[in-house]
């Protein structure tokens, strides 16, 4: 995978992020739901904290912070993609660079996540989450079985000079 087509991977999830947000902000209100389908529904919430909501006692009204924080992270997250040996790594690492980048606009731009997706079962629900959320658990996923003896072996590594 080029440099070229981790930027794509980048820009297109951080813009499936940020739109789905978008439509999320205009169509619902805050913490109205929207049944979909047994088990899923549409809720808007917003998160000050970490993934599921961790740290949200801590970050809350530190947005910027946050940003920064998680803003160090992704940067060094993107210099692992360009500089990782195997495509299904690349791809991984975009993934989770690109969810990132759309939850740090979404602090930047608002002081908080927007989450709108909403898995339950019976009174229990999973936390709220979003686009972004996706993208990096994919790639998080990704750069696990990138990881593994078997795949290491059949993926063919990119030479580095």
């Amino acid at each position: 995978m080029s440099t070229r087509l981790i930027v794509a991977l980048i820009g297109i999830t951080t813009l499936a992020d940020q739109l789905t947000k978008a439509a999320a902000l205009a169509l619902l209100s805050r913490d109205e739901t929207v049944p979909v389908l047994p088990g899923f529904s549409l809720t808007l919430g917003f998160n000050e904290g970490s993934s599921f909501g961790m740290l949200s006692d801590v970050m809350a009204g530190k947005p910027l912070l946050m940003a920064a924080l998680t803003g160090f992270l992704t940067l060094i997250f993107a210099v692992m993609a360009v500089r990782a040996p195997r495509p299904f790594e690349r791809a991984g690492l975009a993934l989770v660079v690109g969810g990132a980048l759309g939850n740090i606009i979404d602090r930047l731009r608002q002081g908080a996540v927007t989450d709108f997706l909403d898995l339950y079962w019976r009174d229990w629900h999973w936390p709220t989450f979003n686009v972004a959320d996706i993208a990096i658990t994919l790639g998080a996923v990704c750069i696990l079985a990138a990881s593994l003896p078997a795949r290491r072996r059949k993926e063919p590594v990119l030479d580095q000079h």
